[in-house]
């Protein structure tokens, strides 16, 4: 009798229940690569949309550093996808000194991961190869899918959110 009752509640909860979607952003402080990792936190999967990590307004001012020719300092690491390039339509083309990343989802199954590692300097902090959370905090994560736009500031745990609404 118990088990049909929680099977009941279960199924009324998955039907009445609107399902979240959303994503999420983290970066990784490393040496001597850094890595930001976008997370599919939703229960369905994100398809055809637009994703960007914009270092822009952050208070470290943050580039890309992805040559030893350009604006970064000391050691450079180009763009390298570790983790769910497949779900890309394409891989992107960052330019050293830039500031933003652009992704475009093809499709990304609920709870897999895109990740990459890059080279990210600081450009107003005393020790600009390493990257404190503080330092990119004010960040955004951007989102589009369809007419759906929303964005995520990156907080001082180097962590970045949006829920999407419902699948």
């Amino acid at each position: 009798m118990l088990k049909s009752t929680l099977v009941a509640v279960s199924a009324y909860l998955m039907v009445s229940a609107p399902v979240q979607a959303g994503l999420q952003v983290r970066f990784i402080e490393g040496a001597p690569k850094d890595m930001f990792v976008l997370t599919n936190t939703g229960a369905c999967d994100v398809v055809a949309s637009d994703v960007s990590i914009d270092l822009s307004a952050s208070a470290g001012r943050l580039i890309f550093d992805v040559t030893g020719a350009g604006a970064g300092v000391n050691v450079f690491q180009p763009v390298d996808f570790v983790e769910g390039a497949e779900a890309l339509q394409e891989l992107p083309l960052v330019e050293d000194g830039q500031t933003s990343v652009d992704l475009k989802i093809q499709s990304l199954a609920a709870g897999q991961n895109i990740a990459f590692t890059v080279d990210v300097d600081d450009t107003i902090g005393q020790r600009e190869i390493t990257v404190s959370g503080s330092e990119i905090v004010g960040a955004v994560l951007s989102f589009k899918t369809g007419s759906e736009e929303l964005s995520g500031v990156f907080s001082s745990d180097a962590l970045a959110e949006v829920q999407t609404g419902t699948c």
